[in-house]
């Protein structure tokens, strides 16, 4: 059998394919298929994959490795888990930063109700036909050739003017709040609903979604490819994806933008990893190499048809499309008005998304769900109490989304994904970690544990870089971005100043909660500062451990029991 963190006491998946069905979707997500392409398009292409392939190697995998050793060795959520090391450390257990990551739900209820009008007869975003148009738009399917260069420059397009008029609704601005959009806030009920009674059994109900969600998407990314491959103009913009500018790797945002995808896609220095995972160093290679092909490949997919896109229109790759978030909902609806049999392939398309969400969000809902629970364990996991208390978090959360649902929610969306899950607090975060665990705790120690739980000891280059490499590549950034920080804009909207201010307590919430516990749990712990320091900080786990460490290791070696 094997144990999972997320059920605390007794949980077990039935088999290993389960269990690694779990972890595939958990750290392939929309990370993958929605932020990467975006960010590869938006710094140049060729030139991401440089630093992004680097940091995997030095940065991704190594703290992968040492977040995912944290959960296999305690059994613990991603609060309690710290008791065991480093006391001190406690505040590292991201419990706001998960609550700010609820909000990419929204994305999913965005994908949603382009599937809903994926199944009408005429797609919406091909036609200049419908209410929310304008004078200035440009039907997608006639967009052809360079005789409509010069009134593409200024209109919009169809799927432009449905995403941001229809789906979205954009008013003028966050203060302009508006009414709530009730076909989107329906969708984002169906989200939760299907979040709720994915995780409500725990690993018994998510062990058997993710046979679907995790696999599904696979198979419609070759099938997107295949179709991406043949389409006229593609390997224009495959050239654009592979063919590296130089002279971009010489700006330091194209760094710092491929450190933060790591950190979002590989789901690390946010608390996911160390409390649901438990894999070998071999299991964390092949896992962070499966998430690595998998962006790789959405990135084939998306820049096969931005190149489709360039040769219709007659324009260079680099400009066929705005860059920005909604690069997956203007770009490929666009292209799929440009195809035959466009409903099928949309359907494909947006089919795919759904199941990489669900995947993604009942993940970390779960994972915040078990660590809250880990806190309060005779009151939050009495029978029936854990399917209230899940319900109760999911209703919760529904109602405060609906904020994300109303005609200044794609503004509402931004601040909370530009400040709630910052590169600040990840590179906070992974700072701390490695502290923690790299010098307090000891790398040497955190090696021979992973040794004593595997039977494989993983290369000297992971001490290396839970030491020098991640805490210098951290400290450096967090610098870089806090004096290469610019406000937060949408095209040429400037929020006013408060929300500046609110959006820099949101990521202070997270970074100031190491230190703030940590003062806590100085003052609070009895005895001479001598004895305070030998209690919370460096805290000998070896005993506390052995009985999980022998449970976990004989749960390897014996073969997956059959249900």
């Amino acid at each position: 059998m094997y144990t999972c963190t997320l059920l605390g006491k007794g949980g077990q998946w039935a088999n290993k394919t389960e269990y690694i069905m779990v972890v595939a979707g958990s750290v392939v997500g929309l990370g993958n298929v929605w932020r990467f392409p975006y960010l590869c398009y938006k710094n140049g292409g060729g030139a991401f994959l440089v630093p992004y392939g680097l940091l995997v190697i030095s940065y991704g995998i190594p703290l992968f490795l040492l977040e995912s050793s944290v959960g296999q060795y305690t059994q613990q959520g991603f609060i309690t888990c710290w008791r065991n090391f480093c006391p001190l450390a406690q505040g590292i257990g991201q419990a706001v930063m998960k609550l700010y990551g609820f909000a990419y739900i929204i994305i999913q209820a965005w994908v949603l109700l382009f599937l809903v009008f994926s199944f009408k007869s005429q797609l919406p975003w091909a036609t200049c036909e419908n209410t929310w148009n304008t004078d200035h738009q440009i039907s997608d399917s006639s967009q052809n050739g360079t005789a409509n260069q010069t009134a593409l420059t200024k209109t919009t397009s169809a799927a432009t003017e449905f995403w941001e008029r229809r789906v979205l609704s954009m008013s003028g601005g966050i203060e302009e709040i508006g009414s709530v959009r009730w076909d989107l806030a329906l969708c984002l009920l169906v989200c939760w609903v299907i979040c709720y009674f994915s995780i409500w059994k725990g690993v018994r109900s998510s062990g058997k979604v993710a046979y679907v969600t995790a696999t599904f998407p696979y198979t419609m990314l070759l099938i997107l490819l295949i179709r991406g491959l043949t389409l006229p103009g593609a390997w224009e913009g495959i050239h654009f994806y592979l063919y590296p500018d130089l002279s971009r790797l010489a700006d330091i945002e194209v760094w710092m933008e491929a450190g933060s995808q790591i950190c979002f896609s590989y789901s690390i220095a946010s608390g996911t990893i160390g409390s649901c995972f438990c894999a070998s160093s071999r299991d964390c290679f092949w896992l962070c190499l499966l998430n690595c092909a998998t962006s790789l490949l959405a990135g084939f997919v998306v820049f096969s048809v931005l190149g489709f896109m360039a040769h219709k229109q007659g324009v260079g790759v680099e400009s066929v499309v705005e860059s920005g978030p909604g690069l997956v909902f203007i770009a490929y609806p666009q292209a799929t008005a440009m195809m035959p049999f466009p409903q099928f392939w949309s359907v494909c398309f947006f089919l795919m998304l759904i199941f990489l969400s669900v995947d993604s969000h009942f993940a970390t809902v779960e994972v915040f769900i078990t660590s809250i629970s880990d806190l309060f364990p005779k009151v939050l996991r009495a029978a029936g109490r854990s399917e209230i208390f899940v319900l109760l978090v999911c209703l919760l959360f529904f109602l405060i989304h609906l904020t994300l649902a109303t005609e200044a929610g794609i503004y509402i969306f931004q601040v909370s994904d530009y400040y709630g899950c910052t590169r600040t607090s990840h590179y906070c975060m992974a700072l701390c970690e490695c502290l923690a665990l790299g010098w307090t705790f000891g790398a040497d120690r955190v090696i021979n544990n992973i040794q004593e739980m595997t039977g494989q000891r993983p290369f000297a280059l992971f001490k290396l870089c839970w030491k020098y490499i991640i805490p210098l590549v951290s400290a450096v950034s967090f610098v870089l971005y806090l004096t290469g920080y610019s406000h937060l804009k949408i095209n040429d909207y400037i929020y006013p100043d408060w929300v500046y201010r609110v959006g820099w307590t949101m990521s202070l919430s997270s970074v100031l909660m190491v230190p703030l516990w940590a003062a806590v749990q100085m003052w609070l712990t009895p005895g001479t500062f001598r004895q305070v320091r030998v209690k919370i900080l460096k805290c000998d786990c070896q005993n506390h451990l052995s009985c999980t460490v022998q449970n976990f290791t004989r749960g390897l070696l014996r073969a997956p029991s059959k249900q």
